[in-house]
């Protein structure tokens, strides 16, 4: 996806550690008309499936995942790193390390908006170890619905989640995938 990556190299901020700092168009403000445009792909790369809904994670996940549902035209539900008090006493809940934050965050959703029939595309800002994404399939396996397939906005390839994702029987989609972020320099796979 050459406008994400356009916007990866033009503002994406390389923290060091594997970490990339892309806040001012994806985690902290968003640009609509990228994610816009990145919903598009991702709806282009998964209607044959046809889904029932969308999944991901709070927060940095909600915005391509909401365009992406609105594109194929299917509800998005996001799994909570809290507890509201609105959320019925019996939930699924799992947990999953967090890169950014430095430790397990839980994940829940709610069994009122995942269900045994439901046929699930998991979408996120980012894969990496892929271990937030695997949480995710386990919270809508848990539910009995169907996980079809991942779209990540931005793969770092150097980290391994897709092979771990692939080997546990999902399709991976990445718009940008990053073979290399050191010297400071981002570098995008061939």
């Amino acid at each position: 996806m050459n406008a994400l990556e356009q916007r990866i190299l033009a503002e994406g901020l390389n923290l060091g550690r594997g970490i990339l700092k892309v806040d001012s168009f994806v985690n902290h403000q968003v640009d609509p008309m990228l994610m816009q445009e990145c919903a598009v792909e991702f709806a282009r790369r998964f209607k044959s499936y046809e889904p029932t809904k969308v999944l991901t994670a709070e927060i940095s996940g909600i915005a391509p995942a909401l365009m992406t549902a609105l594109e194929l035209g299917v509800p998005v539900v996001y799994a909570r790193k809290h507890k509201p008090i609105t959320m019925p006493d019996t939930v699924f809940l799992t947990t999953a390390p967090s890169h950014t934050k430095g430790h397990n965050v839980d994940l829940m959703v709610s069994p009122e908006y995942l269900g045994a029939k439901e046929r699930v595309i998991i979408i996120d800002d980012f894969l990496a170890s892929g271990q937030t994404i695997l949480g995710l399939m386990r919270l809508a396996q848990a539910a009995g619905a169907k996980v079809l397939g991942v779209g990540a906005l931005i793969e770092k390839t150097f980290e391994g989640g897709r092979a771990t994702l692939e080997a546990a029987g999902l399709k991976v989609e990445a718009l940008a995938r990053i073979a290399s972020m050191s010297d400071d320099r981002i570098v995008f796979a061939e």
